[in-house]
């Protein structure tokens, strides 16, 4: 009996945990863009043929990243390495294929943006 699979189910089973994190991204430790944990990425434009040639943990941000969702969910949902993800997203967001959102951080010498953001803070029920 065949099942038909969406885009999401294509997604690779995880690695054996003999390779080491590290080794996904080349040895690198730094991202080239600032990924805060807050920060949310998106893919403007999804592409499949793109998403087919992509290592499998990329592919699996990639895919997840089809609605907006932030640097710390994806670590979380993916179980991969914060520090991974960085590094993994960043080099999607240098071929275009994942929009980085600006945080607040961006707006940090905006004082009416911080003050828009501190309203909405306190009206988040507790």
């Amino acid at each position: 009996m065949s099942q038909e699979t969406g885009p999401e189910e294509k997604v690779a089973k995880p690695r054996s945990k003999r390779i080491r994190p590290y080794t996904l991204t080349g040895g690198r430790t730094r991202a080239r863009h600032q990924l805060l944990v807050e920060t949310l990425i998106s893919v403007p434009q999804y592409d499949p043929a793109l998403a087919e040639k992509l290592m499998p943990e990329s592919r699996a941000l990639y895919e997840r990243a089809r609605s907006q969702v932030s640097i710390a969910e994806l670590s979380s949902l993916l179980t991969i390495p914060l520090g991974v993800v960085r590094v993994l997203v960043s080099d999607l967001a240098g071929q275009g294929a994942v929009f980085i959102h600006p945080t607040a951080q961006a707006y940090s010498h905006d004082r009416n943006m911080l003050e828009r953001i501190l309203n909405g803070l306190k009206q988040l029920p507790v």
